[in-house]
């Protein structure tokens, strides 16, 4: 939980990650057998978290709205009756959701941490989970330990409206031409300056990120994009949505992505897709660890 003290300055939630590109910190493995404290007395465990992020105001702790990091933070501070801050992968905005987020924070107090998730789970909301709680280093950091981030996100393509998915979902009235977006999705994949497709600027300025992929799929009435980078700038997930979209329904040359890229502009790119569709699904990790789990629309028996 974290204190009362005010910040010096406004915080900003960024959707879509909006990290910034950092160096590995040396060994992120897990802890093993007594190496469960470092020599400063504390413990460091990285956990899974899953929301529905409808009625939260965004991951990132604000004092008098309703975050992921303060009810969370505010349930660690009780069972371990200290303050307890996390840190997170990705630092997703209001509406997004998470199926995959990974969180890492230290504790001075002892716990049966193999526990803690049920513990965790028998008094948060049901709109937000734990699972894969592990004790890691002292050194490992959710945000800074992390290699690549996957996102993915839904649309409903359909003339109908949805009530059921109207919180999952981004609602396109006309039918999608996925081979147009696929074309446009090719000039993302790689290494690009994605200034184009970022909302606010990173403090340290650099919009560089490596795309790894970038895949489409029809699911029925649903099409499910989903792609993966090291890491990415404030919005970008949702401002390639809405550009592939205009490129699928006609609006926009799919031709034209290299050339939006080289704008650096962002007015050279679409439309910003809605949060509700979005789901931060999996974080990679050097050691192996991978958090990724399909969201639930798109689980099937």
């Amino acid at each position: 939980m974290r204190p009362e003290k005010q910040p010096s300055q406004p915080r900003r939630t960024g959707s879509d990650g909006g990290d910034d590109v950092v160096r590995p910190l040396g060994d992120q493995g897990e802890a093993h057998g007594s190496q469960t404290r470092s020599s400063d007395g504390l413990t460091t465990l990285r956990a899974v978290v899953e929301y529905d992020g409808t009625a939260f105001c965004g991951l990132q702790f604000q004092p008098a709205v309703r975050t992921v990091a303060g009810v969370l933070e505010n349930a660690l501070s009780r069972i371990f009756k200290e303050p307890v801050s996390i840190t997170a992968a990705g630092r997703t905005d209001a509406g997004v959701h998470a199926s995959g987020q990974v969180v890492s924070f230290s504790t001075s107090r002892s716990f049966p941490f193999e526990r803690l998730a049920i513990a965790l789970n028998s008094i948060l909301p049901d709109d937000l989970s734990v699972r894969d709680v592990t004790v890691v280093t002292r050194s490992f950091s959710a945000r800074f330990s992390a290699r690549e981030r996957t996102y993915v996100y839904a649309i409903l393509a359909r003339r109908e409206p949805s009530a059921l998915l109207a919180r999952s979902t981004f609602h396109v009235y006309k039918p999608l031409d996925l081979d147009a977006m696929r074309v446009a999705a090719t000039s993302l994949v790689g290494e690009h300056d994605f200034r184009s497709f970022c909302g606010v600027l990173p403090d340290n300025g650099i919009t560089v990120r490596c795309v790894k992929h970038l895949d489409l799929q029809q699911r029925g009435d649903l099409v499910r994009v989903e792609i993966a980078a090291d890491s990415f700038v404030h919005r970008m997930v949702r401002t390639i949505v809405g550009t592939l979209v205009e490129c699928a329904s006609g609006r926009r040359d799919p031709a034209s992505l290299g050339a939006v890229l080289a704008a650096r502009s962002r007015a050279a790119a679409g439309l910003t897709a809605p949060p509700q569709g979005l789901y931060l699904a999996g974080v990679r990790y050097d050691d192996g660890y991978d958090s990724f789990r399909e969201p639930p629309l798109f689980v099937t028996d």
